[in-house]
């Protein structure tokens, strides 16, 4: 009895020793995730830093109407929301490194081009190309990082993925307005060009391709009248949601373009159904947890957009601050976001990502809470704004980058990056609602300060609902 007992012994250390020597031989993960990185960083800065810069454009182009101008915010996020799922199919079909060299080559071509614009048209031009440029590289970018790391490393990788994009997200404008004021509008997109051109030419070198499936890659074609299906129809509701409250339609041209884009959605999952090869394989939402992770990560976007862009709102027309002071003041809470994810991504790892999802969502209803009853009119940052944005820095550190990391954890490698591009895109139309709802209660003359206790009262209804939908998530690791 004791002789297999004692033949295994040398066969599981000979096991383990292999083990120890594939993980050494492996090489690091980190130089992919820092170039994937510094793209998702230029790219999620350039979501917002033109609200810091709108002033400066309008003086720019004062023969140009305010709805003009309006499409350089629009365009961009009209074309990013709409192109990110197909991206992902382009990316996981025809390689991640390529298309997300390509993307990054492209939007630095159009950074430039932005930043040497003479007119309104030549500059909405150029941040359609941009945001094609970004919807390219930002699934390939996640789809690099997921392939880079071993299983048990992904979820610290995803939350800091995550954080990266969050952090710039939120500190865009209080950037922007510090280099618009001292260097003027078009070094909003040139300071693009330096920290491009190092992950580009970094990634020609270190990045490894991947596909979602080699054996099979130049046999597939993308599923053409899904692609178009689904640019019509995200791209129809966020164009719908940005001019609902802008002016220049008419409500009715907004109706009929909201029903033609939820047509066309309808149309998209009846085709997804049928075709041999879908752009998005329905099966994917079958799955309890990807379905509530996008439900939350809608909910939480628009809840994030109201609340950040309230900040400024806040800052300027009730405390009276400038751009700058009020960037300045706004900082410490997004400066929370990249700590908190390192360490909620450890947690993640080793127990899943359902309790600081939900921990993170209560946390984050609270700093809501604070701000609808405790500041006032009168400047009291210390110890009256202070607290709420330490608080909602933890919260949006715990659930923003959580949440990408739960839509990616049960991905099949073969989709990798459409499934991460059809919940950035589901957060992306969350955060184009949750400005348009900040527009709808604050966008008139006189803002006063009981016009901010409705918007705080649903910023707190959606980080609890957001909360209650992650009770779904069950991303704990299997144990043997």
């Amino acid at each position: 009895m004791t002789t297999p007992l004692n033949a295994a012994v040398p066969a599981a250390a000979a096991a383990d020793t292999a083990d120890v020597a594939a993980a050494l031989a492996r090489p690091s993960p980190w130089p992919t995730f820092w170039i994937a990185s510094i793209s998702v960083l230029l790219v999620s800065i350039d979501t917002t830093v033109l609200y810091a810069a709108f002033g400066a454009l309008r003086q720019a182009f004062p023969a140009d109407s305010t709805a003009n101008l309006s499409w350089v915010l629009n365009a961009y996020t009209v074309i990013y929301a709409a192109m990110l799922i197909p991206a992902g199919g382009l990316a996981d079909l025809h390689g991640r490194k390529r298309m997300f060299l390509l993307g990054t080559a492209l939007f630095l071509i159009a950074s430039a081009a932005c930043g040497a614009a003479g007119s309104v048209a030549s500059l909405v031009a150029a941040r359609v190309l941009q945001a094609i440029g970004a919807a390219l590289l930002t699934p390939a970018s996640l789809s690099l990082i997921l392939e880079a790391f071993p299983k048990e490393k992904r979820a610290v990788a995803v939350s800091l993925w995550g954080a990266v994009g969050g952090l710039a997200a939120a500190i865009g404008p209080s950037v922007g307005s510090l280099i618009v004021d001292m260097m003027g509008w078009s070094w909003a997109f040139y300071i693009n060009l330096p920290f491009g051109a190092v992950s580009l030419a970094a990634g020609v070198y270190v990045l490894k391709e991947s596909r979602g499936n080699p054996g099979v890659a130049g046999k597939r074609s993308l599923d053409l009248v899904g692609m178009l299906l689904l640019v019509l129809s995200v791209g129809g509701i966020a164009l719908a949601i940005t001019q609902l409250e802008s002016g220049t339609w008419a409500r009715r041209n907004v109706l009929a373009v909201g029903a033609a884009s939820i047509a066309g959605l309808l149309a998209f999952v009846a085709w997804a159904r049928v075709a041999k090869r879908p752009l998005v394989d329905l099966a994917l939402f079958r799955n309890r947890t990807y379905s509530a992770v996008n439900l939350a990560t809608l909910s939480f976007a628009i809840a994030f957009a109201m609340m950040f862009f309230a900040f400024f709102s806040y800052m300027m027309e009730i405390w009276h601050y400038s751009l700058p002071m009020a960037g300045i003041a706004v900082t410490p809470g997004p400066l929370m976001v990249v700590p908190t994810a390192i360490v909620t991504g450890r947690i993640a790892g080793r127990i899943g990502h359902r309790k600081p999802l939900v921990i993170g969502s209560l946390i984050y209803a609270f700093s809501g809470l604070w701000l609808a009853l405790v500041p006032g009119v009168e400047p009291q940052y210390l110890t009256h704004w202070l607290p709420a944005l330490i608080l909602s820095g933890i919260g949006v550190g715990m659930v923003l980058p959580s949440l990408s990391g739960a839509a990616a954890a049960g991905l099949p490698p073969e989709q990798y990056a459409v499934g991460s591009a059809v919940n950035q895109a589901v957060r992306q139309i969350g955060s184009v609602m949750g400005v348009a709802l900040t527009v709808m209660f604050l966008g008139h003359e006189e803002v006063v300060r009981a016009d901010f206790a409705t918007l705080y009262g649903m910023h707190v209804a959606l980080a609890l609902l957001t909360g209650a939908l992650c009770l779904g998530v069950n991303t704990r690791p299997k144990t043997s």
